[in-house]
């Protein structure tokens, strides 16, 4: 996935936002800005071919930066927008495709976002407490 050039991000949006009103607007701009992160996170050079991130990169890039945006608010965050599984991602991306927000190559299919990681596990479950080992019975103190 990479950004083509000469489009209004609004304007595409909005069209996109009219044809299929499953994600909120907020997550699209979510989306953008986690690519983004995604391409400095894997060093992608800023021009070229070289600059395309795939599928399961950009799945990944999405869950590092969902925790560092969100915290523990993540999951909440995401379903909030309408989004529950990392299939919803990939619609997401070939929506912004078909408006010509983002480009792909032949080898882009959107089922290279099924199946990802667990939204429980990849956002709930790393600030759950850890379960505190069996209490020790509490010795009595001797008086001196």
């Amino acid at each position: 996935m990479g950004y083509m050039k000469k489009i209004n991000f609004q304007e595409a949006l909005a069209g996109i936002l009219d044809r299929d009103p499953r994600y909120a607007e907020a997550a699209y701009h979510f989306l953008r800005e986690a690519l983004d992160f995604t391409i400095k996170l894997l060093e992608k050079p800023v021009e070229g071919p070289g600059r395309h991130v795939s599928g399961q990169e950009l799945l990944e890039g999405i869950r590092q930066y969902a925790l560092k945006e969100f915290g523990p608010m993540a999951l909440r965050v995401l379903n909030e927008w309408g989004i529950r599984k990392t299939e919803d991602f990939g619609e997401m991306v070939f929506n912004m495709v078909g408006a010509g927000i983002l480009g792909k190559t032949d080898e882009d299919r959107k089922e290279d976002f099924a199946g990802g990681f667990d939204f429980d596990s990849a956002f709930a479950k790393p600030f759950r407490p850890a379960r505190a080992p069996h209490p020790q019975p509490a010795r009595a103190a001797h008086p001196r």
